[in-house]
């Protein structure tokens, strides 16, 4: 009962009264999610992380059209709370088995027109995820025209987040797409630079507590949302896209039948190690729905265009990169944009059968658009509809072709989540993995159609190799990722240069870009670097990326601080893999406790004294003390 009154105390103090209350507990009861209804039948929500409030009392809610769920709400009954046992399998992301437990209540309420509304709280021992379940039955559609759902945050919170582009604008007019810098340890309140708000993962700190933000369980009904530009006194609200964000023709708004239940929101709370290790992005997203994933199988692939752009894909430099995945031990290459003018489906064909003798699989780029843009790199608009989808993968599974990188997507609407969906569907009809770019946050989708192996909405490798000012920040916001973009969802970053970038500057070590494939979760890793580069490199780097796994069975937050330093370890069968990443300009000297390990023997492969060299030296598991240059990294291998 203290905690009630505590919770119905500070609604008062924040001008409110609470006419109604309730409360859940996390399994381990750390963590306590409070349900509240004003005296003007409002709803308001709040956690607590050990008695000690995280967020203000937040707004809960729906409208549609002619109804709404914004005040005079009246509470009508509880369940009982429910205990969620779940256990899955991943194929891409940070832990293949996961198991996840929450606790769960239902509870319902009716507006003054009595129509009804049930609010579903599941508190997990790592957060909150709640939604919105719509009851009755109707043929005809309702558009939802407003989420009231909102985070309010106190006002000593500082937060970690990434704009989001307006629509419609950009080269060829390609945005949003995901792919704008990170605002790093900002107050909460600053107004997005754009309209359009912030995206996304959203991270948040709150004395020594860390909150991060985010959506799952899509359903190809309801819109992608973010979060808006203002959020004054600190409450961000959720904001639904702009109506140029669709498909053409297509629904920017969620359109939704009854019975209807929401997209799940989440609200990770802990410590940096609990938000890092999280899995709720995918705990809370619908369950796989392929019978055959026999075909699904992540790795690494060599990719000419990283490096050596348009002009590299003909056939002579696509047959020379096979040969290279091939001595890598890769099990992939990528034929990027406007191959089917310059090698032709015939050629594609060929190279697709020689790499299948050197046992390496060709994945080829398309473009997703209609006339939402103005790009012209092809294959176009030959993916727009079930029939030409159908027509155009049952030709590349003829030929062996094992996936296919779509690109240039037109935003966050509910008819292009919808067009994820059915892609993803029928590539999975043909045995394809799919790797999204100028695309959306990928909200857990990878559990649902495990075929979808990664997608890029991030200023990754690509901006580096544009803008010397993109490169400049490359260790900073590389040290943030694993801690906002890369938290629940695969990531396309396109890592791992060893060499020299074409007119940039590069300003992080060969260490530091020998981490990330690891740092970060990726189901496909597309490395930058070269053939010449990989030639240069001493024998036991090339050794040891012939065995970076595509797959992790655990991973462990070791040591970090986002935009900092990123230590973290991942497992597969019985090897750990560790990766660190130096994001600020002086040398570090670390303290890792590698205990939980067991007794292992290993290597730490870092960065050696002179420019761009490698340094090599045996190590033990338990207390490890590690030197990191500045904006430099090492990586670590045991057995």
């Amino acid at each position: 009962m203290q905690k009630l009154i505590l919770f119905c105390g500070l609604m008062l103090s924040f001008g409110l009264q609470a006419a109604w209350q309730t409360e859940l507990a996390s399994p381990d009861t750390h963590l306590r999610a409070t349900l509240c209804l004003t005296e003007s039948g409002q709803l308001r929500y709040q956690i607590f992380s050990n008695q000690q409030a995280i967020l203000k009392p937040s707004p809960l809610g729906l409208e549609l059209d002619k109804v709404s769920f914004k005040q005079g709400l009246k509470f009508v009954s509880m369940s009982s709370v429910e205990k969620v046992d779940d256990h899955y399998r991943m194929w891409t992301g940070k832990q293949r088995n996961i198991d996840y437990q929450a606790n769960q209540l239902r509870v319902n309420f009716v507006n003054n027109d009595q129509q009804s509304l049930t609010i579903i709280l599941r508190l997990s021992d790592d957060g909150l995820a709640y939604r919105y379940e719509l009851s009755g039955s109707s043929v005809s559609k309702y558009n939802v025209t407003a989420e009231l759902s909102g985070f309010h945050f106190y006002p000593t919170t500082r937060a970690w987040l990434q704009f989001k582009a307006d629509a419609q604008t950009g080269w060829s007019n390609t945005n949003p797409s995901y792919e704008e810098d990170y605002l790093q340890n900002i107050a909460v309140g600053t107004p997005s630079p754009t309209q359009a708000g912030w995206v996304f993962p959203a991270l948040f700190k709150y004395k020594d507590t860390w909150i991060a933000l985010s959506e799952t369980g899509m359903d190809g009904h309801y819109s992608a949302t973010n979060l808006a530009q203002y959020s004054d006194d600190g409450l961000y609200r959720i904001r639904f896209p702009d109506p140029a964000e669709t498909v053409t023709p297509g629904q920017h708004l969620p359109q939704i039948s009854l019975p209807y239940q929401t997209p799940w929101r989440l609200v990770v709370v802990g410590d940096l190690a609990t938000v890092t290790n999280s899995t709720l992005g995918t705990d809370l997203a619908p369950a796989n729905q392929l019978a055959d994933t026999d075909f699904i199988q992540p790795g690494m692939s060599a990719w000419s265009w990283g490096l050596l752009k348009d002009d590299a894909t003909v056939y002579p430099v696509q047959k020379q990169f096979i040969d290279y995945a091939a001595d890598m031990h890769w099990p992939y290459v990528l034929v990027d944009a406007d191959w089917d003018q310059k090698i032709g489906y015939q050629k594609i064909a060929e190279l697709a059968e020689y790499a299948a003798t050197k046992n390496v699989g060709l994945l080829l780029w398309y473009n997703s658009s209609g006339d939402w843009n103005k790009t012209v790199f092809s294959p176009k608009s030959v993916l727009l509809t079930h029939q030409s989808r159908v027509a155009e993968f049952s030709k590349l599974q003829k030929i062996g072709i094992k996936g296919v990188k779509i690109d240039f997507f037109p935003g966050d609407g509910a008819s292009v989540m919808q067009y994820y969906l059915d892609i993803l569907k029928d590539a999975a009809d043909h045995q394809l993995l799919v790797n999204f770019h100028g695309a959306t946050l990928p909200r857990g989708i990878q559990r649902t159609f495990p075929n979808f192996v990664t997608a890029e909405a991030i200023k990754g490798f690509e901006m580096i190799t544009f803008s010397q000012n993109v490169a400049n920040n490359e260790a900073t916001h590389v040290a943030m990722l694993p801690f906002t973009r890369n938290l629940f969802d695969p990531m396309d970053f396109t890592p791992m240069v060893l060499g020299d970038i074409p007119n940039i500057e590069r300003k992080t070590t060969n260490g530091f870009q020998l981490a990330l494939p690891v740092l970060f979760i990726s189901g496909i890793q597309h490395l930058v670097t070269t053939p010449e580069q990989m030639e240069r490199v001493p024998h036991y780097v090339k050794s040891y990326l012939q065995t970076i796994p595509g797959q992790w069975d655990e991973s462990r937050f070791i040591q970090g601080y986002p935009g900092k330093l990123a230590v973290i370890a991942r497992r597969s069968g019985d090897t750990w893999y560790v990766a660190g990443v130096n994001g600020e300009q002086q040398a570090k000297h670390l303290n890792l406790d590698l205990s939980f390990m067991g007794q292992k023997e290993g290597v730490l492969i870092t960065d050696g004294k002179q420019s761009r060299s490698f340094s090599q030296i045996p190590v033990s598991t338990g207390k490890l003390a590690v030197s990191v240059q500045a904006a430099g990294g090492f990586v670590m291998q045991f057995n």
